[in-house]
């Protein structure tokens, strides 16, 4: 089983560079100071999500970040997949599957009712990937967003 460790603040410089590494690789425009904004609070512990290092804690072969939500929907807390990256060398060998089935499941025990997660509706691969650990689609929503 891939292990899973809470990233805590000294485990910055390791995230950092898999963070720019993915948003260059999925065309996220942003900024150095703006990933380090957003990720800072999370390894302080805040309790509006969470980052995990995958695989061993020294040398991460990825991490997932979680955002915690409220929804009356699915009767209290709910999550939010942000970000899930596997360094490209490892993947394909079902590492990512392991951290999205296991996740969930020890997240029930903090109260997690549902997880939730973005793709585009044009990358069928990912699409089916997601389908295959049994995300499904919600054919009636979208995700909008609104950037004040």
């Amino acid at each position: 089983m891939t292990a899973l460790h809470l990233a805590r603040p000294e485990d910055i410089d390791r995230l950092l560079p898999m963070i720019t590494a993915f948003h260059a690789e999925q065309g996220i425009d942003t900024t150095d100071a703006t990933r380090r904004a957003g990720l800072e609070p999370l390894l302080d512990g805040s309790p509006h999500g969470v980052a995990y290092l995958i695989g061993p804690q020294r040398a991460p072969i990825g991490y997932v970040v979680i955002s915690f939500g409220w929804a009356l929907e699915f009767g209290g807390m709910d999550g939010f997949v942000d970000e899930i990256f596997i360094r490209p060398g490892v993947r394909g060998r079902g590492i990512g599957s392991e951290v999205l089935t296991s996740l969930p499941k020890a997240l029930a025990g903090a109260g997690l009712k549902a997880l939730h997660l973005e793709v585009k509706r044009d990358d069928d691969k990912t699409r089916r990937f997601y389908g295959r650990l049994r995300f499904r689609d919600r054919a009636d929503y979208m995700l909008m967003t609104l950037l004040p």
